[in-house]
């Protein structure tokens, strides 16, 4: 089994920054793409940034500029680094994982249990 554990959320101001953190821990063979998705309260889920494993980013467009992704893969870490936040960025954050446990399996999809990030004065 794999588990992703996120670290990082909180309460920040506008303007400020949060610098979120997954860990993939477990039998892990490959970790291929990782991402970091949002749910805000009655919104749907939205994908925030995702990184393959040769670290090429993707970002939504409402983060773009303003938040940066990146991977450590001998920790098989991703973080997410947020600047310039909006209140309109208040949400879960939860961190996916794309793993292989073996060689030749199919990856699988693996979640966080997501962490809070709300913005406001």
């Amino acid at each position: 089994q794999v588990q992703l554990v996120e670290s990082g959320g909180g309460l920040v101001q506008p303007g400020g920054s949060l610098k979120l953190s997954c860990a993939a821990s477990g039998t892990i063979f490959t970790i291929y793409a990782m991402g970091w998705y949002r749910q805000a309260p009655g919104k749907q889920d939205e994908l925030v940034a995702s990184v393959t494993s040769h670290s090429t980013p993707v970002y939504a467009d409402s983060v773009k500029d303003r938040f940066t992704i990146s991977r450590d893969n001998a920790k098989n870490t991703v973080y997410l680094q947020m600047n310039s936040l909006k209140p309109e960025d208040t949400a879960v954050y939860y961190c996916k994982a794309d793993v292989a446990t073996h060689y030749g399996l199919v990856p699988v999809e693996y979640w966080g249990q997501g962490t809070q990030v709300t913005v406001s004065s």
